[in-house]
């Protein structure tokens, strides 16, 4: 039987997913899945609020970029946060239903901090596409088996 370090370690690769870093969450949660040790609505419900709240420190850091564009460490080049801004100018906040996407996903979340979106809207948008995204792993994941 998995024990209950099961729903910290699906939060925290969420949550590193969600943000600049090259992690996977989608591995950790359909493989708990296949364990079929947890209920549905539990895995679904971490993993999302582990990769919205990893998502809100992208727009975070989006909202005092200013301060540390020119740092070496910054993980985005001018080049790529320049395309993301122009994207998110083009189609404003529902750009964000795509921040489940991997690539454009983590870039567009930081974006919305620099464009300076308002935290509610950010998080009801950003809710509904990770969650989207979750629901549709897991129903493919269990269809399958």
């Amino acid at each position: 039987m998995l024990s209950l370090s099961a729903y910290p370690a699906l939060f925290l690769s969420a949550f590193g997913a969600a943000t600049l870093l090259p992690l996977q969450s989608e591995a950790v949660l359909v493989a708990l899945l296949l364990a079929g040790q947890h209920p549905l609505w539990a895995l679904l419900l971490v993993a999302t609020l582990g990769n919205v709240l990893g998502s809100w420190v992208n727009w975070l850091l989006g909202r005092s970029i200013e301060h540390y564009r020119e740092r070496r460490w910054f993980p985005v080049s001018p080049a790529r946060l320049q395309q993301a801004q122009a994207w998110y100018a083009r189609y404003g906040r529902w750009s964000l239903l795509l921040s489940w996407m991997p690539v454009i996903g983590d870039p567009l979340t930081l974006v919305a901090g620099v464009m300076r979106e308002r935290l509610w809207i950010f998080i009801a948008i950003v809710t509904l596409a990770k969650a989207g995204r979750y629901a549709v792993l897991a129903a493919l994941t269990l269809a399958w088996i």
